[in-house]
């Protein structure tokens, strides 16, 4: 999968020095828009400038200028994202227009955001017809445990130093509720089931152990 990133998880996960994790988890890519980089961090990020522009300069964090998607093509078409894009969540907060907007236009099929809030990126993204899908931080950490590419302990620390770093002020054993609820119990789209049953089946994965292991350690 590839992801194009909100402002706020850029944050977060960078404070917390887990920025690594976004570039293991989207083998295919991880993207920004230029925005993001060059007005919201500059306004809310100051202090992870230095490691954001550095993993732009290696190539793991990918920023898309208009330039860029102009030679690509698709420069109206992001226009027109933005433009509808603005009208649903409305002046507040560009970083999560441009965001959905740049996920829209490339097919990066996941959104990563810590924005929960009604109305926001997160549960509009839930609640409407995009053909984006929407990730916390804490769902990444959820599904990278399933997988197995990470053991309880891991899952935890990560969790706890994010959570930390953000003021997000969260528990694991509310985010891993939530988690089933979204993918199992109590869907918002029945895509988000279907996704998780062929993730399920072409990983092996045994979701119910997995998550009885985990119990022990929230």
């Amino acid at each position: 999968m590839k992801a194009s990133l909100d402002t706020n998880v850029m944050i977060h996960l960078y404070r917390a020095g887990r920025q690594q994790i976004l570039f293991d988890f989207f083998e295919e890519g991880v993207f920004i828009y230029e925005q993001i980089r060059s007005v919201e961090l500059e306004h809310h990020g100051q202090d992870i400038l230095e490691s954001v522009d550095a993993d732009i300069t290696s190539g793991k964090l990918k920023i898309y200028t208009r330039e860029k998607l102009k030679s690509q093509s698709v420069l109206k078409m992001f226009q027109n994202n933005v433009d509808e894009n603005r009208l649903l969540y409305g002046t507040g907060d560009l970083g999560e227009v441009y965001a959905i907007s740049l996920a829209q236009t490339i097919g990066a099929y996941s959104l990563v955001t810590d924005d929960i809030k009604p109305g926001g990126p997160y549960m509009s993204l839930l609640q409407l017809e995009y053909e984006v899908m929407p990730f916390t931080f804490a769902e990444l950490l959820i599904l990278r445990y399933l997988l197995g590419e990470a053991d309880e302990l891991q899952t935890v620390d990560d969790f706890n130093a994010v959570n930390l770093a953000s003021d997000l002020n969260w528990s694991l054993k509310s985010q891993v509720i939530k988690f089933i609820k979204r993918f199992w119990k109590e869907p918002y789209k029945e895509e988000d089931r279907q996704w998780m049953q062929k993730l399920s089946a072409d990983h092996n994965i045994k979701a119910k152990s997995r998550f009885a292991s985990m119990r022990r350690w929230l």
